[in-house]
């Protein structure tokens, strides 16, 4: 009988084990909550390396560790699961080691067939780094269908083109042999051939240039002048900065000529960086209500990099937003003006072509954000 019971208790010790080993080789976070004061009864490991000192965490209410709230949060998934009694998930951001980092967020009954037992178990699983490559990767998707449907407007606005611009050459070459015409007509009317092949021209660039940004999930080297990237990003930008709220925004473009800063990269990726850039800084000058909103671009050359920046005088940013820029999904902006994807998007593309974007700014006194790319020297073209 002794034997028996000694083997039962030998049994239950290596079950409990194995349930230990299994818990602790779990990397979600895991709590234990009272359902009814939100305390937090217990935490794993996961939570402690994660946070803060576990005896710290224990016996205080959820919202107050994770949220430094003074109330329960809305819409808790906890209060939803200890209602209902079944599992609620949500997604919630939470600042973790200086940084807003994505969690999954299970709450489930402990035991929802008891009615006296009303703990909570919560699981909490990072997806900050899935979240920002579901978002490259639906960004990359967009892209590509930009791509083929500029591909697709491209050559039937090109045949039309083709064919005005040889018939104004036609034309352009008769007005020469035609006696006659008079002085002043035969001017008007060169001057006509000779707007209708200027307008031409720049209808093929338009197309040129959505071609080369709308592809940018095809990695293309080249070799690039900063000031090609900037007049291109500012002649694609002519819709958006004639429109109403912009059209009173002036963009100065300071562009380094001798020598003129030259990078190796992918075109698309560094035009998607300066559009994003422009595009925040239109909006902070139109949000500060200025009376004479201001955007600068400079490019120049320093060393063996070349810099890009664009200088705002719009509302800034606070201080304590300065070091989470750069991160997936965070956004100063209202619901519904942007997912805080752009500036972590041109943080990647920089970083990978070997450079860096930072960052001056103070808040009510503009932003500038300064792209620093290794330039290519005439050592580097020559060889």
């Amino acid at each position: 009988m002794r034997t028996a019971t000694l083997d039962t208790n030998a049994a239950s010790v290596m079950q409990r084990q194995d349930t230990f080993t299994i818990l602790a080789g779990i990397t979600d976070m895991i709590m234990v909550l009272d359902g009814t004061s939100l305390q937090i009864l217990a935490v794993n490991h996961i939570f402690g390396r994660e946070t803060t000192d576990l005896s710290k965490v224990v016996g205080k209410c959820c919202y107050k560790v994770l949220f430094g709230r003074k109330s329960s949060c809305q819409d808790c998934p906890v209060v939803t699961a200890m209602t209902s009694g079944v599992e609620e998930r949500r997604t919630v951001i939470l600042p973790f080691h200086g940084e807003n980092r994505q969690f999954s967020v299970a709450a489930s009954p402990l035991r929802p067939e008891s009615k006296g037992d009303n703990r909570i178990l919560v699981t909490m699983r990072d997806v900050t780094d899935e979240k920002a490559l579901q978002a490259r990767l639906l960004e990359t998707e967009k892209m590509a269908a930009v791509g083929m449907l500029a591909a697709g407007v491209a050559h039937e606005i090109n045949n039309p083109l083709t064919s005005i611009s040889g018939f104004t050459a036609s034309i352009g070459r008769r007005l020469q042999k035609l006696e006659c015409l008079d002085d002043d007509m035969r001017r008007e009317l060169e001057e006509s051939v000779a707007t209708i092949t200027a307008e031409c021209r720049r209808c093929q660039d338009i197309v040129r240039s959505l071609l080369t940004f709308s592809r940018p999930q095809f990695s293309c080297v080249s070799v690039l002048p900063l000031s090609m990237i900037v007049r291109d990003v500012v002649f694609i930008s002519g819709g958006l900065l004639r429109q109403e709220k912009y059209q009173h925004v002036l963009v100065e473009n300071i562009l380094q000529s001798d020598p003129e800063p030259t990078v190796v990269g992918d075109e698309g990726h560094l035009k998607q960086v300066l559009l994003n850039l422009l595009v925040n800084a239109l909006d902070a000058v139109v949000a500060s209500q200025r009376r004479k909103p201001r955007i600068q671009i400079r490019t120049w050359l320093e060393g063996e990099n070349a810099f890009l920046a664009v200088e705002d005088n719009g509302t800034g940013i606070e201080k304590k937003h300065l070091s989470k820029l750069f991160e997936p999904f965070f956004t100063t902006k209202g619901p519904g003006q942007g997912i805080g994807i752009g500036l972590s998007s041109c943080y990647s593309i920089v970083h990978a072509h070997q450079g860096d974007i930072t960052v001056r700014s103070e808040a009510g006194r503009g932003a500038c954000f300064t792209v620093r790319l290794p330039a290519l020297t005439g050592g580097d073209v020559d060889g």
